[in-house]
C-alpha cells in the first residue's frame, strides 16, 4: 500500500442531451408525450404521419423514435419497416417504442417482426411512457459500449456512470486498474493467452465487488487490460486488497511450470533490448471524495491517471490512495 498526493483537475464538459422523435398523427398525444419528455430533459422532434417521419429521419438522426401504428399516408409498421431496412447504420438500428390503440397479440407481434423494441398500448400514462423511453436509451447506450471481451460496460456507460455520480453529490471512490508487464506476457504467450487474463481480472473485480460491495457498486472495462471499479468510499481499500490478493494467486494459473520457476519471463522491451518481466502484477489507483472533492468527469480520470503512474513504478501488486484534502 502507499500514498500519494495530486493536484487538481480540469473542468469537463456538458452532458450529451437525447434526442427523442414522437410520430404521431393526434395532436394531442404529440404535445402531451412531448411535453412529458422536455421537462425530463429530452430533446423532442415531431411528425405528424410517417412520410414526416421519414423527413425528419433524413435530416436529424435521433436516439429513439416513439412511433404510432394508425397514422394517413404511411402507417407506424411501414416506417419501422423502412427505418430497419436504411443503408445508414445509425438509422437502421434505432430504437423503437411503438405508441398505439390496438392491443390484439396478432398486432404486438407484426410489431415485434417489424423491428419494433417495446410496445405501449393506448391509453397510457405519461410515467410509463418515459419510464420506458429511459430504461430503453440506457440499455442501448449499455449494450453499445459493452465490452466483446469481458461483456462488462465500456467507456460510455462508465462516463454515465461518473457522471451520474458527479451530479447527485453523493460520495464514491473509483479504483483505477491496471496489469503491470502485460505486454511481455502477450508477446510470450500470444493474444488468446492474453484475453484470458483479461476476462481472469475481469472476473475478478465482478466477484469481489459482488462479495464486499453492493448493488449500486459498478465495474466496468476502460479497455486493453484497463478497469474501473466504483464503490463506496467505506468499502474501496476492502475491494482493492481482495481483488490484489485474488489476481497474484489466479494469474499464475496461466504461466507454465518453468516461467514460475523462474519467476519472469525473457522477452524484447520497446526499444527491442532483450529483458526479464516479472510475473503480470496489478496496479490500483483509488481516488475518493472521501479525499477531495470531485467535481467533474476530466478531474476523476486525471487524478487516477497520476496515481497509476505512480503505482506502476512501485513493484508488485499494491492499491495507492490519493491523500490530498
Amino acid at each position: 500500500m502507499a500514498t500519494y498526493p495530486l493536484g487538481a483537475g480540469t473542468n469537463g464538459t456538458e452532458r450529451h442531451k437525447d434526442r427523442i422523435l414522437v410520430v404521431d398523427d393526434d395532436r394531442n398525444i404529440r404535445k402531451i408525450t412531448c411535453t412529458n419528455l422536455e421537462i425530463a430533459g429530452f430533446i423532442v422532434d415531431t411528425a405528424a404521419d410517417g412520410r414526416e417521419a421519414i423527413a425528419r429521419l433524413e435530416e436529424v438522426v435521433p436516439d429513439l423514435v416513439v412511433l404510432d401504428v394508425m397514422m394517413p399516408h404511411m402507417d407506424g409498421y411501414e416506417v419501422a419497416a423502412w427505418v430497419r431496412a436504411h443503408a445508414n447504420p445509425a438509422i437502421a438500428n434505432l430504437p423503437i417504442i411503438m405508441l398505439t390503440a390496438k392491443g390484439e397479440t396478432g398486432d404486438k407481434v407484426k410489431a415485434f417482426q417489424t423491428g419494433v423494441d417495446d410496445y405501449i398500448t393506448k391509453p397510457f400514462g405519461p410515467l410509463e411512457l418515459l419510464a420506458r423511453v429511459t430504461a430503453k436509451i440506457r440499455r442501448v447506450a449499455l449494450d453499445v459500449s459493452l465490452s466483446p471481451l469481458t461483456r462488462l460496460p465500456g467507456n460510455l456507460a462508465i462516463e454515465s456512470e461518473l457522471r451520474r455520480r458527479i451530479a447527485e453529490g453523493s460520495p464514491f471512490a473509483v479504483l483505477y486498474m491496471d496489469l503491470d508487464n502485460f505486454k511481455a506476457f502477450n508477446d510470450v504467450y500470444g493474444f488468446t493467452h492474453g484475453d484470458e487474463a483479461i476476462r481472469l481480472t475481469a472476473r475478478i473485480a465482478t466477484e469481489a465487488v459482488r462479495r464486499l460491495g453492493t448493488a449500486k457498486d459498478f465495474v466496468g472495462h476502460i479497455g486493453g487490460d484497463d478497469f474501473i471499479v466504483v464503490a463506496d468510499p467505506d468499502i474501496a481499500i476492502p475491494i482493492a486488497e481482495d481483488i490484489i490478493a485474488t489476481f497474484d494467486r489466479e494469474i499464475r494459473t496461466l504461466y507454465s511450470p518453468a516461467h514460475l520457476e523462474a519467476g519472469y519471463l525473457e522477452t524484447h522491451d520497446r526499444r527491442g533490448t532483450v529483458r526479464r518481466f516479472p510475473i503480470v502484477s496489478l496496479s490500483i489507483a483509488i481516488v475518493s471524495t472521501s479525499r477531495q472533492p470531485l467535481t467533474n468527469y476530466a478531474q476523476v480520470g486525471e487524478v487516477a491517471a497520476e496515481l497509476k503512474g505512480y503505482a506502476k513504478t512501485q513493484p508488485g501488486s499494491l492499491w495507492v490512495e490519493d491523500k490530498r484534502r
